[in-house]
């Protein structure tokens, strides 16, 4: 079974903002180069959720796991997220979704973070 990754954040009208999320995308790709995976991104620029979604299942993708680049989990991370997972779901009721903790929830990524900071 085909699994794809979004990689969903925020968003920003400038381009350069989403340099970090992409550096994410390429590392899974470099580690991992037969998973599909796209960024994705609520507001202010596209591809949005359901467009990332709609193109991974168009390449054959049967499982969609979003995993939200988000450090706090805010209003975004606890309700709007959810809400647009099950629009994904209505319009692809066959594709398991499954939606992973925020980044920030991640007791790796605040490790590597301390990490960083303790550093010379």
């Amino acid at each position: 079974m085909t699994t794809g990754i979004i990689l969903l954040a925020h968003g920003s009208r400038d381009p350069v903002w989403r340099g970090p999320i992409e550096a994410v995308a390429l590392q899974i790709v470099l580690r991992q180069p037969t998973t599909p995976v796209l960024c994705a991104y609520l507001e202010l620029c596209g591809p949005t959720l359901a467009e990332a979604a709609e193109q991974l299942v168009g390449a054959g993708a049967k499982r969609l796991k979003v995993f939200p680049v988000f450090f706090g989990v805010g209003k975004h991370a606890r309700e709007d997220i959810p809400k647009l997972l099950k629009q994904v779901q209505a319009t692809h009721p066959d594709i398991h979704l499954e939606l992973l903790p925020a980044a920030g929830e991640s007791i790796q990524l605040t490790g590597l973070l301390a990490e960083i900071a303790l550093s010379d």
